[in-house]
């Protein structure tokens, strides 16, 4: 199960990282968004996906007499849900005020800051 996954994983990071790449804010959000989740897989598929009980010890031991199940990526993975979720909210939201102020989602036409009579400054070394 965890080679199908991590597969999975690596699909995810294939496409959110060709998304990232495009020119249009909305595909550079929804890359992240993808992104996000690929790193949430990956935190998922390190932590074991064998069914095993909860992790409950009794009172009469001081450590559990069987295997349990590790609760921190599931912890982790329920922040970073939450966190990624509200970024992309935050995103979503500046994406759209900045559409509304410049009239375009393509990058290069968010250009306000140079003149426009002016080449464009080298996009590499």
């Amino acid at each position: 199960m965890e080679v199908a996954l991590s597969f999975v994983v690596s699909v995810f990071f294939a496409v959110a990282i060709y998304l990232m790449l495009s020119k249009h804010i909305i595909r550079i959000l929804l890359g992240v968004s993808i992104f996000g989740n690929a790193v949430n897989l990956s935190i998922f598929t390190a932590g074991r996906l064998m069914r095993e009980v909860p992790p409950f010890i009794p009172e009469a031991l001081p450590t559990p007499e069987v295997a349990t199940a590790n609760p921190l990526p599931q912890a982790l993975v329920l922040t970073a849900i939450v966190i990624s979720f509200s970024l992309f909210a935050f995103l979503l939201v500046l994406a759209f005020r900045a559409y509304q102020e410049l009239g375009t989602d393509d990058t290069d036409g968010m250009r306000v800051a140079e003149p426009e009579g002016e080449p464009m400054p080298p996009l590499g070394y």
